[in-house]
């Protein structure tokens, strides 16, 4: 898995593509490429045999610079980076950040790509490859793009659970700026996978977690609640971000009735709002975050239940009753 930084300062996660897919991908352009520039020559040959031996040398080399050449740079262009092979194999050109390719990457990729594929039999491409830490040849570098996997099977990506809903929105107002794109990765990496670890393993991992991301944000994690959550919290925050910035406030419709931002007074709701409890080593238990952590019994209310005065009689506290009983 990589990274890509859009002009917007947006992170995107890819995987880079292996040299055995883009080989297959190469093979095969190169197959259809060959077949076309064949059935070429023969309508050449048959149509200018009446010229001189050096028309048709320099109609031959034009027809492999067209065919074999700008015929991948003009396949390239119009798709976006996605050539017979590649939407075979299930690959795309892109830029580094991110975005489609235009001609000039796509000529700088088919004039590279004639002198290290063609003319050398693809060994230069090879080890370049091998070499680059992405798998980029030269002409990915001298291009600026990146050949990444469109088709990613859905088994392989993790399922972040959302956190609790009296944590929607309670960090609107938390500066992100400062968190690194690898501690982004490892919060998302541990909330996909927080099921599968050990309970005592699970709760340092995510205290640790919690610590470093509020360090970077400059403001203290939230009294009472679970390092898991606050990390699902803070996670969703960030998306929602990334949502709105790459669509605009359409893109990421605003919750109906969310709390009031971190920072800004708000305390996490009472006992008409519990969706489980979350057991950390220890005993202490924090209601509404479920999903967080293994599940332990549910937590005793904190404060007295409360009491709803009848109709037309006074609160226990002396004040007068409204009449109003709200819905259970």
């Amino acid at each position: 898995m990589s990274e890509l930084v859009t002009g917007e300062a947006v992170a995107l996660e890819v995987r880079p593509a292996r040299l055995p897919s883009r080989a297959l991908a190469v093979l095969l352009d190169l197959a259809v490429a060959v077949v076309c520039y064949i059935l070429v020559m023969v309508a050449l040959a048959a149509s200018t045999s009446s010229l001189d031996d050096a028309a048709q040398i320099a109609l031959s080399i034009t027809a492999f610079l067209l065919v074999l050449v700008g015929g991948p740079i003009a396949v390239e262009t119009l798709s976006h980076g996605r050539s017979l092979g590649k939407l075979a194999c299930g690959l795309r050109v892109v830029r580094d950040d991110g975005g489609p390719i235009r001609f000039r990457h796509a000529l700088v990729r088919g004039a590279i790509g004639a002198v290290e594929i063609l003319m050398t039999f693809g060994v230069v491409a090879v080890i370049a490859s091998l070499v680059s830490a992405r798998g980029r040849r030269l002409g990915d570098v001298f291009a600026g793009t990146l050949v990444v996997r469109e088709r990613v099977p859905a088994a392989r990506t993790g399922f972040v659970p959302p956190p609790p809903p009296w944590l929607a929105g309670r960090f609107s107002e938390l500066d992100l700026s400062a968190v690194p794109d690898s501690l982004w990765l490892s919060v998302r990496q541990y909330l996909t996978r927080m099921r599968q670890l050990d309970p005592q393993v699970g709760w340092a991992m995510a205290q640790r977690l919690a610590t470093d991301v509020a360090a970077r944000t400059g403001a203290p994690a939230p009294q009472g609640v679970p390092p898991a959550a606050y990390l699902a919290a803070v996670l969703q925050e960030r998306q929602a971000r990334e949502a709105r910035r790459a669509f605009g406030n359409g893109g990421a419709g605003g919750v109906t009735g969310a709390p009031a931002p971190y920072g800004q007074g708000a305390q996490a709701p009472g006992p008409s709002h519990s969706y489980g409890s979350y057991a950390p080593p220890g005993g202490f238990s924090v209601a509404g975050a479920e999903g967080f952590g293994p599940q332990a019994q549910p937590s005793r209310p904190v404060g007295p239940p409360e009491v709803v005065p009848p109709a037309g009689g006074s609160a226990p506290d002396g004040r007068p009753a409204t009449g109003f009983a709200p819905p259970a």
